[in-house]
């Protein structure tokens, strides 16, 4: 690695793209992958390739130390967590094989029209807050198709998994969690390969800015988790999850 040409001050903007997607992601349960791959695309002109290489790269770290995170605030429920582990990490597996044959772009578009309908479904839930809190029903099949549409798609773990649970009635905090700390062995599984070929010296420049930024924000992102009430929470999650579909759907229109 060549530290005699690192530029501290050409970090610093990928350091608060990773924070800001971060800081969402912790405390929302969703949307790293969609705020990073927006802002390094959008906003810092980086190639769509290579935002998603270094984005997916990125989320091997700040998914563990988000997942340790919600473990220390006690945010994570057990049963749930290993009701989408093993689903979860089989779909996402199951992606990453069929991406070559599936044109994950042309089905995009119909993936964000749903996570935006989802969205406005959770803000108007959460406007009306509170609901009768129940156990979520719908998980193991819920945890392979969220596995799958992240893998084959690029992202979508958090919003479909986490938006769903939600909409089924389980409580916030534990599901932002839980979906978190199982999002870290999700995106070892579909990564591994990538990384061993990527190698270590990727790690400075970008790829190191998006990670110590995401690292910083973890543990405020659960701690925010534990204690933002329920009803803000749903509305936050609605109007994140609405905003970014929107945003991604315009983009994938007018390609």
């Amino acid at each position: 690695m060549d530290f005699a040409s690192f530029d501290l001050a050409a970090l610093l903007p990928f350091v608060a793209v990773g924070f800001a997607a971060q800081l969402v992601d912790g405390a929302l349960g969703m949307a790293f992958g969609v705020i990073c791959n927006t802002l390094l695309v959008g906003v810092l002109g980086v190639p769509p390739a290579l935002a998603s290489q270094r984005v997916h790269l990125v989320e091997c770290f700040t998914t563990a130390t988000s997942g340790l995170s919600h473990l220390i605030h006690r945010n994570i429920d057990a049963g749930l967590f290993f009701r989408l582990l093993v689903p979860g990490v089989l779909g996402g597996l199951a992606g990453t094989y069929l991406l070559a044959s599936i044109d994950a772009e042309a089905i995009k578009p119909f993936v964000l029209a749903y996570l935006a309908a989802i969205g406005v479904w959770l803000l108007v839930r959460g406007i009306l807050y509170p609901p009768r809190l129940k156990e979520a029903r719908f998980v193991s099949p819920l945890g392979f198709v969220g596995g799958f549409l992240d893998a084959a798609g690029g992202g979508g773990w958090g919003p479909v998994v986490t938006s769903n649970l939600l909409i089924q009635g389980a409580e916030p905090r534990k599901v932002i969690g839980t979906v978190n700390s199982v999002e870290f062995f999700l995106t070892v599984a579909i990564s591994a390969a990538f990384i061993f070929h990527l190698g270590i010296a990727d790690l400075v420049g970008a790829t190191l800015g998006l990670l110590i930024g995401g690292m910083a924000a973890a543990p405020i992102g659960a701690w925010a988790a534990k204690r933002i009430p329920a009803k803000p929470m749903l509305i936050l999650v609605g109007i994140v999850l609405s905003l970014t579909s929107a945003f991604g759907i315009w983009n994938a229109l007018i390609r």
